[in-house]
């Protein structure tokens, strides 16, 4: 079982708001590139989706439930099929119900990581990243890194946040951005 983080990411490290969906002066940096820089399995994540699972927070789960189930694609059935964890203090079991095999995550996102035996990936969903990160459970970052500086936004490695070291596994240009798969050193 590996843990996956996957986001969109400006070249100075923003991951905040890629699509214009929180209505900051700064986002949808990485939807102005076109929806060909964005659509698809852009992340590699194959037969991760078919046989893991998603954590999502709340927020994102909530904007990916009105986006993907009117979508009709292979990437879309995959996204659609898998099934998803959601971390919400907020949301009932019914409210989950508007999106194919979403359940409520029972408990904490890290001990349900921990109790997982299938690969987990986690997009966007920046408060479950950071508990996850804090708790030094995530195996791999793949980071679709967007030719675009904005100098303000929320980081994925804040500065003031903990050293890591990291292995580079691969770098591939895809679109106007470039793939970048990260993973920690085995222990």
């Amino acid at each position: 079982m590996s843990v996956i983080v996957i986001e969109f990411i400006t070249l100075d490290g923003i991951v905040s708001d890629p699509d214009g969906s929180a209505g900051t002066p700064s986002g949808g940096w990485a939807f102005r590139y076109g929806p060909e820089a964005v659509a698809g399995d852009k992340f590699r994540l194959g037969r991760t989706l078919d046989e893991g699972v998603l954590l999502l927070g709340r927020a994102t789960w909530q904007l990916f439930s009105r986006l993907w189930p009117g979508r009709d694609d292979p990437f879309a059935a995959r996204m659609n099929a898998v099934p998803k964890l959601v971390a919400s203090r907020t949301l009932t079991d019914a409210g989950t119900a508007a999106w194919a095999n979403s359940r409520l995550l029972d408990g904490d996102p890290v001990d349900a990581v921990k109790r997982e035996s299938r690969d987990v990936v986690v997009t966007g969903s920046l408060s479950v990243v950071d508990r996850l990160m804090a708790a030094d459970v995530v195996d791999e970052y793949r980071l679709l890194t967007f030719p675009t500086v904005l100098g303000t936004g929320r980081r994925l490695f804040p500065a003031d946040g903990p050293h890591r070291e990291l292995e580079c596994l691969a770098a591939e240009r895809v679109g106007a951005a470039v793939l970048i798969r990260y993973r920690r050193p085995t222990r």
